[in-house]
């Protein structure tokens, strides 16, 4: 007997009544970057439509996402002085801790505000965390990620985001947030981070290539697919609330067979190359922008992420307002 399927199929409101991945605006998170200084909105060039604000300015950016139904975003610094720790990522004054402060008094908790823990925009050397002998010194790095944490915390952060890949971080950021009193205070955790080709928009636009070396001695070998499963069991275990798959769309099998396996909730974050891929092919005529946008956000959904990080937020929100992947 032939199956139903076809009949499924009949109208546009059958179609969006049985479709088997829904996707909600709350389920993006949209990045934002924040340059120190004031009076800054400025265009990336590598990254067409989106900009780097200042703490002043920044409300603009939140402002006008809130208004595309997109209400959750993560928040990179990129301040004006660097120096071999990266200080200034846990400074109560930084640029991220007055862009919380101001977003904060603006929208209140009209905006979930989520913060990038990392050293990489602070540092001369570009790494993610302190160097000693010419390498990346894991244990030392620990001590400044959890003060950057509670530093964001006490500025007005409703969940921070290590995105280092230090071993141990989340075990020690959490350990730090509770001494301060921040138990309530999630940790969305990079537990699965590929050292990736598609980041080079991201970096240019946060200044964060690193000035010698690489970061495949703590980021992931594309590669490997079961590390990616021992990292995220052993970011849970040490109390991360949310697991984060990066890059999204080379790592759909990363995604799928984590959501079989594990009860918490999973980002993907479909990175900056993703983007500006999207963005170049369109410009040039090769694709259809829109379309593209909505059929690769499902994909990640449909693989079992549960939350969605992407320069796209704004767009994708309004595609679910129309219902065309809602």
């Amino acid at each position: 007997m032939k199956t139903g399927t076809r009949r499924l199929r009949g109208n546009e409101t059958l179609r969006r009544m049985v479709r088997e991945t829904r996707v909600s605006g709350d389920s993006l998170v949209y990045p934002l970057f924040i340059r120190e200084g004031s009076g800054i909105e400025e265009e990336l060039p590598s990254l067409p439509g989106q900009a780097r604000y200042s703490p002043d300015t920044v409300a603009k950016g939140i402002d006008t996402a809130l208004n595309a139904g997109a209400r959750s975003f993560l928040l990179f610094g990129i301040p004006e002085t660097k120096d071999e720790r990266g200080s200034g990522a846990c400074d109560d004054d930084g640029v991220i801790q007055q862009a919380l402060r101001n977003i904060k008094r603006a929208f209140g908790d009209a905006a979930y505000l989520i913060t990038d823990v990392c050293l990489c925009e602070y540092t001369t050397h570009g790494h993610c965390g302190l160097i000693r002998g010419g390498a990346v010194d894991n244990d030392a790095t620990l001590p400044l990620l959890s003060r950057t944490a509670v530093s964001h915390a006490r500025s007005g952060a409703d969940m921070v985001a290590p995105s280092a890949m230090m071993d141990g971080t989340v075990a020690a950021v959490r350990a730090a947030l509770d001494a301060e009193g921040f138990k309530g205070i999630p940790i969305m955790s990079y537990a699965a981070k590929y050292a990736s080709a598609f980041y080079g928009p991201f970096r240019e636009a946060a200044g964060s290539a690193p000035r010698f070396g690489d970061r495949k001695t703590y980021q992931m070998d594309y590669h490997n697919g079961k590390e990616a499963l021992k990292r995220i069991e052993i970011d849970i275990g040490e109390g991360a609330d949310i697991v984060i798959v990066k890059p999204a769309l080379p790592c759909l099998d990363i995604i799928h067979t984590a959501s079989q396996r594990i009860k918490l909730p999973i980002a993907g974050y479909s990175v900056s190359g993703e983007y500006a891929m999207i963005k170049a092919a369109a410009a040039r005529g090769f694709i259809d922008e829109y379309n593209t946008m909505c059929e690769s956000a499902v994909a990640v959904f449909r693989a079992g992420a549960d939350i969605l990080i992407t320069y796209f937020a704004k767009e994708l929100a309004g595609a679910i307002r129309k219902g065309d992947i809602g």
